[in-house]
């Protein structure tokens, strides 16, 4: 029977399954994926991520979803690759470089938060994975007979789109996140964010994610929000993003373009895995 060793960690309650996988071989990624993150049946998790080698960066990261999906990005996952190399690798570099399908980003620990360069967004539909001529950007679009929103779309590496809400305590999340995420508008379906403002600094934010549902946080989703935000005038360019599982601080620098994410991770147990 062959055994993995794994850390359980979270970040702003996105919670995951971390594997190194430069110590260990783990074969049937997909499959595994489904087993680990079951939250009856197996670890319990919102993504499985795996730290592999990489060409371009200090390491490269793999996400798969519950429902053993790959996917390109996750931000807080990020923040906890880099304080798992920090504490299990022993990495000594001020500024980690991760690899992901979405690019390669950079991260930073300092007194227990993570900071990590997620890049530039980007609304053009081709890199959104948009089956639309043109970017949507504070533009209504009709999902189905019943529900028209007024969304922006964006890619911070992967898909997400955005609409404004009047309280994401009452928001219809559970009804409108599957049909939205399902929506043939997207190739690659997408990640859905509901977001309240309550000023120019502040927001409250909700999120169906992509092949999971609704999760605590998602890192990636509230860079895109606060991308979506300040794209349509209604915020300013550094903003504080209320999430159910924490908060994440978020700002789009001028000078280089690129959206920079504060926040904690957090260790919650090693173990191993047998099967």
């Amino acid at each position: 029977m062959a055994q993995i060793n794994f850390t359980k960690m979270h970040g702003t309650g996105n919670d995951f399954v971390v594997i190194d996988c430069l110590s260990q071989a783990i074969n049937n990624r997909q499959e595994l994926a489904r087993t680990m993150c079951a939250r009856k049946f197996g670890i319990g998790a919102d993504q499985l991520i795996l730290i592999c080698s990489s060409e371009t960066g200090d390491y490269s990261m793999e996400i798969y979803n519950p429902d053993g999906s790959h996917v390109e990005m996750c931000g807080n996952a990020l923040r906890a690759v880099a304080l798992y190399a920090k504490k299990y690798m022993g990495d000594k570099k001020k500024s980690i470089q991760i690899e992901t399908l979405g690019g390669t980003t950079h991260a930073s620990v300092k007194n227990k938060l993570v900071t990590v360069n997620v890049g530039p967004p980007s609304f053009n539909p081709e890199d959104i994975g948009l089956n639309h001529t043109s970017s949507l950007i504070g533009q209504k679009y009709s999902f189905s007979k019943t529900i028209e929103r007024k969304v922006t779309c964006v890619s911070m590496g992967n898909p997400h789109c955005i609409q404004i809400v009047k309280d994401t305590a009452n928001c219809l999340l559970e009804t409108e996140g599957p049909i939205i995420e399902h929506h043939t508008l997207f190739k690659n379906r997408t990640n859905v964010e509901f977001i309240e403002i309550i000023s120019s600094s502040e927001v409250n934010m909700r999120v169906w994610e992509r092949g999971t549902g609704e999760t605590l946080a998602c890192g990636s989703g509230a860079c895109a929000a606060a991308a979506a935000l300040i794209q349509n005038g209604l915020t300013e360019r550094s903003i504080r993003v209320n999430l159910k599982g924490g908060v994440l601080n978020i700002e789009w620098r001028k000078d280089d373009n690129c959206i920079y994410m504060t926040g904690p991770a957090t260790f919650v147990y090693d173990g191993v895995w047998q099967s």
